[in-house]
């Protein structure tokens, strides 16, 4: 397993940590713990499932900016 920390832009409430989070574990990571009040996402993932590019596109299709 390998940890990846994003800074996440556009986030406002508890809604978008949820669309994030959900979104992120339905593509395969084992967890994430998404933060809207400090803009950020600790991704927990096997690379051999789902690489950091794909990561970051899932959270970009659901309309956040990852940094």
């Amino acid at each position: 397993m390998k940890t990846i920390t994003f800074k996440v832009t556009g986030m406002h409430c508890k809604s978008c940590e949820m669309l994030i989070t959900d979104a992120l574990e339905e593509a395969g990571v084992s967890s994430a713990k998404v933060d809207s009040k400090i803009g950020m996402a600790v991704i927990e993932f096997d690379e051999k499932k789902i690489k950091i590019e794909k990561i970051k596109k899932v959270i970009e299709t659901e309309g956040y900016k990852v940094q």
